[in-house]
């Protein structure tokens, strides 16, 4: 292996090491970019008029801040009764990866 290539190859390593925080709970990643969306629970609760959002934000898979609990969401949006939850990841590069936390209800 010459020595470009191995300096690749700990640079990947390294990045990957670098960006695993970033990615926060998604079905799928993507090393590039990852934009998802997906289920976290649901109730027995039916309907829904208020929707309420909470997110938390990784640079560098280094420095993570934000609160997107559940609670958190709901009270952005003054919900006390849950109908369902869903998440939305969104990350570039593992540079920059935003959670977001959905909650629907009343």
């Amino acid at each position: 292996m010459g020595k470009k290539t191995k300096r690749f190859a700990v640079l990947l390593l390294a990045a990957l090491f670098l960006s695993g925080c970033a990615y926060g709970v998604s079905p799928v990643t993507g090393v590039l970019y990852t934009g998802t969306k997906g289920p976290v629970t649901a109730t027995g609760a039916t309907g829904y008029s208020q929707v309420g959002s909470a997110s938390c934000y990784s640079l560098l898979g280094l420095v993570g801040i934000g609160d997107a609990s559940i609670d958190a969401a709901a009270k952005s949006a003054n919900i006390t009764t849950i109908s369902h939850v869903d998440h939305k990841t969104t990350s570039l590069l593992g540079i920059f990866a935003k959670f977001t936390t959905i909650v629907y209800g009343e």
